[in-house]
């Protein structure tokens, strides 16, 4: 059985829907990097680090609803809404599935967002 990016994208979406702590950092390599720019402003590389990590993201920045998801490079680019926009998350893997790099940005904040740093959206 080959290694599918496209389904271990969607498990790691789920587990992290579903507030899944522990099937999180299976997920992860031992030396896996992760790099946040759209929730926590954080860069971790070490699994102490990890599990502090997304035991903080897993309460402050979940994600909602699935918005599109491709491949990228050696990995899979996803897209996810969460309460705060619209987030580009890119997961790199390993050949036997695991994730060695996750880079997630905020791309498109909510419209409530906006409003609270003063920017109205035209009204179409």
């Amino acid at each position: 059985m080959s290694f599918d990016p496209m389904a271990a994208a969607i498990d790691w979406l789920d587990a992290f829907r579903s507030g899944d702590l522990e099937s999180i950092l299976k997920m992860f390599a031992d030396d896996a990097v992760v790099e946040c720019g759209c929730c926590l402003a954080a860069s971790v590389a070490n699994k102490d680090d990890l599990r502090a990590f997304w035991q903080r993201r897993l309460h402050d920045c979940a994600p909602l609803e699935l918005d599109d998801l491709e491949p990228s490079g050696e990995g899979i680019l996803l897209t996810y809404v969460m309460r705060g926009g619209l987030v580009a998350a890119t997961l790199d893997f390993d050949p036997i599935g695991r994730i060695v790099s996750l880079r997630c940005d905020l791309v498109s904040p909510s419209p409530a967002d906006l409003a609270r740093n003063g920017i109205k959206l035209a009204s179409p």
